[in-house]
């Protein structure tokens, strides 16, 4: 675990990178954005019967919850009903995938909800609630928007469940500490489904700095074939 020594003197909150995938590391049933593990998983035997298990490890997770719109788009937010209020705080990054009712719908779920964006039009800015915060850049810098979350917001420790493309940032840019990550028994494929970390590939061996080498921490055989692995990221 980081010292406590060492969380005093970071300028960021703590991060955890927490998600649920296949053994072949897809965490999507496919390339389109109506097929989503979180809708598919309960359709599939031998799949449905140990899922819950990673609902019951999510409520205990950080109390900041990190994602983007592109994923609660294909959730289903924009078109959702209100939910009730959660102790969770929420912090998306979007550009263009959530409406005004995507917006209003994790005002009302959100104890604090922080929207980060690079643009100026975004529908958050046409939105009135005390607890929505925008941060607007004028080009996406995680490493600022994690300094104002905790240096704003006091946000400690951060849970990041997005998509790989932005796991893949998260992860290039050394602001990954900790990866926590069920295993769902079930093989996936597909060379364009979402991978646990996406985006550019490295193409030279002066390059492999980049890669996240990881210390485990622990693994736990869970019911109906399931597992859960959590690691520390090496520095």
């Amino acid at each position: 675990m980081v010292s406590s020594t060492t969380r005093e003197e970071m300028n960021r909150p703590i991060t955890t990178l927490f998600m649920l995938m296949s053994v072949d590391g897809k965490i999507s049933t496919g390339a389109s954005d109506c097929l989503d593990v979180d809708k598919d998983f309960p359709k599939i035997d031998g799949v449905k019967e140990g899922l819950y298990q990673y609902y019951e490890i999510e409520q205990t997770t950080d109390l900041w919850s990190l994602n983007s719109g592109r994923v609660q788009e294909k959730m289903g937010v924009n078109t959702a009903e209100m939910p009730n209020k959660t102790p969770v705080s929420f912090v998306i990054i979007d550009n263009k995938h959530l409406t005004t009712n995507g917006v209003k719908y994790f005002c009302e779920k959100s104890k604090q909800f922080v929207l980060i964006t690079t643009n100026a039009n975004h529908p958050a800015f046409d939105v009135s609630e005390d607890n929505l915060h925008v941060i607007l850049q004028d080009e996406l810098s995680l490493s600022d928007a994690l300094r104002l979350l905790k240096q704003d917001y006091n946000c400690e420790g951060l849970t990041i469940q997005s998509g790989g493309t932005l796991n893949g940032l998260f992860l290039r840019e050394k602001l990954i500490d900790f990866i926590d990550i069920v295993v769902a028994p079930v093989l996936i494929g597909g060379k364009n489904t979402s991978t646990l970390i996406d985006g550019k590939s490295l193409q030279s061996e002066n390059e492999l700095s980049q890669l996240g080498a990881l210390k485990l921490i622990n693994c736990s055989v869970l019911e109906n074939s399931y597992l859960r692995l959590q690691y520390e990221v090496i520095r």
